[in-house]
């Protein structure tokens, strides 16, 4: 009996996407669920499906955007953008995708044609670009790797604008110098046109405090304490010579590819593979190898020839640290049983053991100390899966301010600042972007008032308890006080620093609330370099390169949005 085919449905065609009104509402939910997870005082959401399985308190939007269970087409373009701005640079996804949300409601409600505020948001989107890469900046602070101040308070910003981490000032302090840390270790000593960072490891240890963290040199690999006991006494020697399998010792036939095999009658395919096996431990005893280590399972037999000939033998150490370990010893790693070319061996300068909490690892000590190992330890599962994501992000924006060497100013500050310098300069200097947009002088207010109200609202929504939000008229920063203080008249009774710390509420700064009318101005150049560096002690500060890319990201994600006519779907 033929099975009942269904007749394929027809796609859909859905004109002028951003009027329907599923489209906007679904774009408020998204807005206002990431939102409310921004900043040090963001809320946690859980993540989880109604089939069950592990449950994920987050604030990030790594983790968010990649659970939410977005349909529209629209949205789901929106969340690709920042997956992939997110996946290059680690971090600032939230504010990319609130500021991408913003420019997009602004913008409906002025009613402009999408191909004038494209334009125009173009423009803007340059007069960014080139302020904030400018020597002239007046939010940017450059980085002097002789001193790690300007560093520490990066790393520090980043873990305390992730509250799922749970940390207390003390933890944060103690991870941000271990972050730190493991960042200049994979720094090369000596280096000559290009740089080329070593690796690092995380390794969890949960159930343990967080001021249990450490660092140490090397590659630490997690090993039972019976398979311990079996490879100890380790032999001393000035040098290790280390083999790296990718393939399986094992001697299953299932990793011998796909194919035919052909066996002639009376042999014992299990024995000649077994043969082959030891023939290669043979090529390795007599190469004088110290160390094989294998990506999946080794043998009995063969780890039994290797023990008995002197050779250390440690497998399943996983696809994870495949690359660590290749270039912590300088090997390549091996993915056959033929004959090895010597080329493919490296070594390590030492090799021991550790003892962390109730596990055992295999310590391999390399040459060159550009390869260092971070035991993380976390009260629990939860916190400790947020706090690695967390570290990454931290050690990947250390990473970034090699190739820029200077970062933003954060807690709001860098886009009420930006927001400032964007009107003055369109109100002082309108004739350049007039002539290239065709546009009138109107339009470009108009634009230039949503472009920066947008801005101004990614600041706004570090507040999440009802405080006032207030900017002021001299160098544009962002403050922030306490609820239902709006009586106040002497606000520097109740406001001690900026959003980003740099700066204290003395002398007439000239204050006002959030958004409320007021006349453009040219804001103040905050501080002289070495001045700005030298009160970094607890400023709130912005990876640079990963900031910048996500205001083009969301910008660019906007205009595309807006430009959208038809949204065509296949409902099959």
């Amino acid at each position: 009996m033929m099975s009942r085919v269904e007749a394929k449905k027809p796609s859909s065609c859905e004109s002028e996407p951003l009027t329907s009104e599923r489209v906007r509402v679904t774009l408020s939910v998204l807005k206002g669920v990431v939102t409310s997870c921004y900043g040090p005082a963001g809320r946690l959401k859980q993540l989880h499906n109604g089939r069950g399985g592990s449950v994920r308190t987050t604030s990030q939007s790594a983790a968010l955007l990649a659970g939410l269970p977005v349909s529209h087409p629209v949205l789901k373009m929106l969340a690709a953008s920042v997956q992939n701005h997110v996946s290059c640079f680690s971090d600032c996804g939230l504010f990319t995708t609130i500021l991408c949300c913003n420019l997009v409601e602004n913008v409906q409600r002025i009613g402009l044609p999408p191909t004038t505020v494209i334009k125009l948001n173009k423009h803007l989107l340059s007069l960014c670009t080139s302020y904030l890469t400018s020597e002239a900046c007046g939010c940017r602070i450059p980085v002097d790797f002789s001193c790690t101040q300007i560093l520490l308070c990066l790393v520090r910003s980043i873990l305390t604008s992730k509250p799922a981490c749970m940390l207390t000032r003390k933890e944060i302090d103690h991870v941000s110098t271990l972050i730190l840390r493991v960042f200049l270790l994979t720094i090369p000593e000596n280096t000559k046109d290009r740089i080329i960072l070593g690796k690092s490891v995380i390794i969890p240890l949960k159930g343990q405090r967080v001021t249990d963290s450490t660092v140490l040199p090397g590659i630490l690999i997690e090993i039972p304490e019976v398979q311990l006991m079996k490879i100890l006494p380790i032999k001393k020697s000035d040098s290790f010579k280390v083999a790296l399998f990718c393939a399986s010792l094992s001697g299953d036939l299932s990793d011998t590819g796909e194919g035919t095999l052909v066996v002639s009658y009376g042999v014992s395919l299990e024995n000649a593979v077994l043969d082959q096996l030891l023939n290669l431990g043979r090529q390795l005893v007599s190469d004088h190898v110290d160390l094989v280590m294998c990506q999946k399972v080794i043998h009995p037999s063969l780890k039994q020839f290797l023990r008995t000939h002197g050779v250390t033998a440690i497998d399943r150490v996983g696809v994870a640290l495949m690359e660590p370990l290749s270039k912590a010893t300088g090997t390549q790693p091996i993915g056959s049983l033929a004959s090895i070319s010597p080329s493919s061996y490296g070594s390590v300068k030492d090799l021991g053991t550790a003892k962390f909490g109730s596990k055992h690892f295999f310590h391999l000590i390399p040459n060159e100390a550009t390869v260092c190992s971070l035991l993380l330890c976390s009260r629990n599962d939860t916190a400790w899966d947020e706090l690695k994501l967390t570290s990454q992000t931290a050690l990947h924006a250390l990473q970034l301010t090699i190739r820029e060497p200077c970062v933003l100013l954060g807690g709001g500050c860098t886009e009420t600042h930006l927001a400032a310098y964007i009107r003055h300069k369109t109100r002082s200097e309108p004739e350049s972007i007039l002539q290239d947009s065709s546009c009138t002088q109107t339009e470009l207010q108009l634009i230039t008032e949503a472009f920066c109200g947008a801005l101004e609202s990614v600041a706004g929504s570090l507040e999440h308890d009802g405080g006032e939000m207030l900017t002021d008229g001299t160098y544009g920063h962002f403050w922030s006080a306490q609820a239902d203080s709006s009586s106040v008249v002497n606000w520097p009774d109740l406001l001690s620093r900026c959003g980003c710390g740099l700066h204290s509420c003395r002398g007439e700064l000239g204050l006002s609330f959030l958004r409320s009318p007021r006349p453009p101005f040219s804001p103040l150049t905050c501080l002289p370099p070495q001045e700005a560096a030298g009160a970094a002690n607890n400023l709130t500060l912005d990876c640079f390169t990963a900031k910048l890319s996500g205001l083009q990201v969301a910008v660019e994600t906007a205009n595309l949005i807006l430009d959208l006519s038809y949204v065509i779907e296949d409902k099959n």
